[in-house]
């Protein structure tokens, strides 16, 4: 099975978020066949569940990350990902400077979704299995070739510390860029739309 690792700093805010969306993207796109969703956190709070404040955000959205536990990032889960989408350039940074063999499967999520949705469509009868590593490949070659998206807007803010209403506005915005995510990788889909999910 493909597996994709959302990366933020203590897997408490952002990272369970992304995680929980993302994930009900793709089983809404491919059921039991859905590449695998989890995340880390590069100085993660090991043990600790997710933010109140996260998972009453999310819940909103219709996506549940209340059994969310934290996990520090660790070499093996690097390693066995098939891409890393980090919440922010600090942790896409902080991944290649610990595992440089990795830094062309892991990207931003912004950085990632422009690169994808600059690339020609994708094939959406091509096996996610199949579909999930040749796109990532063809953006990280895209990214190489030069491609700079907008390098000025890569990061999802850190809500921790902050009141509700910006956990809110940082779920929106995470639901938004997962649903793009899923479309760039494996085509677009109106099964489960983020109007529908927010309504």
């Amino acid at each position: 099975m493909t597996s994709v690792l959302v990366v933020c700093t203590g897997n408490v805010c952002r990272s369970p978020i992304a995680e929980g969306f993302l994930r009900a993207a793709l089983h809404d796109r491919w059921a039991e066949r859905a590449p695998s969703v989890s995340s880390a956190g590069t100085a993660g709070w090991e043990g600790a569940g997710a933010m109140p404040e996260s998972i009453t955000s999310a819940a909103e959205r219709g996506v549940d990350i209340s059994t969310h536990v934290a996990r520090r990032l660790a070499a093996e889960q690097v390693r066995e990902a098939d891409v890393l989408i980090a919440m922010a350039d600090e942790h896409r940074r902080a991944i290649a400077r610990e595992a440089p063999d990795a830094a062309s499967k892991t990207f931003t999520l912004k950085e990632l979704v422009r690169l994808l949705e600059a690339l020609p469509a994708p094939d959406p009868d091509t096996p996610p299995e199949v579909g999930l590593r040749a796109r990532v490949l063809e953006a990280d070659s895209l990214r190489r070739a030069g491609f700079a998206g907008n390098p000025l807007d890569e990061d999802v803010v850190d809500p921790l510390g902050l009141p509700l209403e910006s956990f809110r506005a940082v779920a929106w915005e995470l639901d938004e860029w997962c649903s793009r995510l899923s479309d760039g990788l494996f085509g677009p889909t109106c099964a489960r739309s983020v109007e529908a999910r927010g309504a």
